[in-house]
């Protein structure tokens, strides 16, 4: 054991001990040279039977195949010192809890809750899976998910994860954790599908607050609490499905479950039951030719949805222009389903434009068909605030120009049906952000837009605007890296779009500039991975000096005329 004040390799000075492992200690470290805290894992090489050498092998194992490794929800591993009698591993020192901390404290964890940390979860998880080998976690559970301050969620303790090689049928020597680890882990080869599990098991422990370690038999979550949906509990029960086969085949899937858990309910089923039922019923009154025909009617159906499926379904390596074209191919065949509008809207959003040209090829789909959507639906009110924000970020009109008003002008009306829609209140978990947009755009249009009977706003309405915003900053914090990131992008926009109107009626320059500056440090607090969110946070970063500088330009020059 390393004694307190020790210095490794010349610069990392141990400061105390924060874990401690069968065969590991992890001490907080001060970096002396760059004044940061470090993670130090301490590895005994004790050479004292095959368990032990497997442990320091898992361990190393765990260092080297993080070293390679770069997502937000993963610690970085920045120095592996080897000096013959003992490894150390620096990583990155992690502030937060554990969840099974965070579970014994406070008890079962709200359903929102846990479904937006299985939703990280299945990010990270699907990064490790797209690696080239896939690298499978083999230990998920509460206590290796740590909780940050802000709310974002690190996966911890690499030490049993596997490189996934299609020729070796048994790499696992029996390691893991009973109860949250599948079968096959004790068996025979871990796929992708064994992580599923175990994320699985994590919810449901969550959830309940039943530890699998000291359960005989698997009991589904509202058999605990009633009070949980039946969405979730069909997702759990599915990700711990025995047989790897009757599971979620990749944390893809599971992530849509998770995002729509209403489409999979037997409610859901129920519906479309009886719309079945119904079809049949009438279609038993007509002749044989018209049975016949529902027969080869219903042959189509089946053939429809495959192929519908299959459309939507498109791999990422595949080009833009196919996606598009199969995406549209998908609304003819369906165009009341409104995966296919969200997967055109996604693919406008990973090539960051949403020009004069794509908005006349989405409106054409979606103006020829919304008389048919059911506009109370938790899916139109996704559908919507997916529009919308594609306006609010990403519109360009025929000129190339990227005027502001024109943006919300544009996404006003998509914003204001999910506002006046109270039946979604509850299901759709981006009302409370959808609802700020609203706000935003309506302040536009009452002042802004209309230039005929705009008002004049006052310095009242600014501060009332500002209020909304950083309720808003708050609520944003347990949404995506993206949602967030194009909330501060719009604030960035309104700002300094409104800089002149806030400076002539009086508003304060400081809490103007303080707004900005808290917008500017949270989008550049994000560690960005995914090529959309880049682009947005670019858009912030890149432009702050310059707003700040407008602003007080603009409150120079007034003084200057006073």
């Amino acid at each position: 054991m390393t004694n307190i004040g020790t210095v490794i390799d010349g610069k990392y000075e141990i400061l105390k001990e924060i874990g401690r492992g069968g065969m590991s200690v992890v001490y907080l470290a001060m970096d002396k040279h760059l004044n940061k805290q470090w993670a130090v894992k301490e590895i005994r090489k004790r050479g004292n039977g095959k368990n032990d050498e497997i442990v320091v092998n898992s361990l190393l194992a765990e260092a080297n195949m993080m070293k390679k490794l770069d997502h937000p929800s993963l610690p970085r591993i920045v120095d592996i010192i080897d000096n013959g009698v003992t490894i150390y591993v620096v990583m990155d020192y992690i502030e937060g809890e554990s969840l099974d901390k965070i579970l014994n404290e406070h008890g079962v964890q709200p359903e929102e809750l846990v479904i937006a940390w299985a939703k990280q979860l299945c990010d990270a998880l699907s990064y490790l899976h797209s690696q080239k080998p896939p690298i499978i976690y083999r230990d998920m559970k509460p206590a290796n998910v740590m909780l940050k301050p802000e709310g974002n969620i690190k996966i911890i303790d690499f030490g049993i994860a596997r490189e996934y090689k299609e020729q070796n049928l048994a790499d696992t020597t029996v390691l893991g954790t009973k109860g949250f680890a599948p079968p096959e882990q004790y068996s025979g080869q871990t796929d992708a599908r064994s992580d599923i599990y175990a994320l699985g098991m994590t919810m449901h422990n969550l959830l309940t607050g039943v530890d699998p370690r000291n359960s005989e038999a698997y009991v589904p979550v509202r058999q605990w609490n009633p009070e949980l949906s039946e969405g979730i509990e069909l997702i759990i029960d599915k990700c711990v499905q025995p047989a790897a086969e009757n599971r979620y085949q990749t944390c893809a899937d599971l992530l849509y479950d998770l995002e729509h858990p209403t489409l999979i309910t037997k409610g859901f089923k129920r519906i479309q039951k009886r719309k079945l039922m119904s079809f049949i019923v009438s279609a038993s009154l007509a002749v044989v030719m018209l049975i016949l025909g529902f027969v080869f009617n219903g042959w189509s159906v089946a053939v429809n949805n495959n192929e519908y499926d299959n459309l939507v379904s498109v791999m990422a390596s595949t080009s833009y222009n196919e996606k598009i074209e199969s995406y549209k191919k998908a609304v003819s065949i369906y165009p009341y389903d409104t995966r296919a509008y969200i997967k055109l809207l996604e693919a406008y959003e990973n090539e960051g434009k949403f020009s004069k040209a794509e908005n006349d090829q989405f409106l054409a789909l979606y103006n020829a068909n919304k008389e048919g959507f059911d506009n109370a639906s938790l899916e139109i009110a996704e559908l919507n605030y997916k529009i919308g924000m594609m306006y609010f970020n990403y519109y360009t009109d025929e000129k190339g120009g990227k005027s502001f008003s024109n943006r919300v002008q544009k996404a006003f009306p998509f914003f204001t049906a999910n506002f006046e829609n109270a039946e979604i209140s509850v299901e759709f978990t981006q009302k409370s952000l959808s609802d700020c947009y609203y706000q935003i755009c309506s302040f536009y249009k009452k002042y802004i837009l209309n230039s005929a009977t705009v008002e004049e706003a006052s310095q009242e309405d600014y501060e009332s605007l500002f209020e909304i915003i950083k309720s808003a900053l708050e609520t944003v914090k347990n949404e995506s890296q993206y949602d967030q990131l194009t909330l501060y992008n719009g604030v960035f926009m309104l700002i300094y779009d409104q800089r002149a109107s806030m400076a002539s009626v009086n508003m304060d320059k400081e809490e103007i500039l303080t707004l900005l500056e808290t917008v500017y440090q949270s989008a550049k607090s994000l560690s960005v991975q995914k090529e959309q969110s880049k682009k947005l946070q670019d858009e912030v970063l890149v432009n702050y000096e310059q707003y700040k500088e407008a602003i007080e330009r603009i409150y120079t020059n007034k003084e200057e005329r006073n």
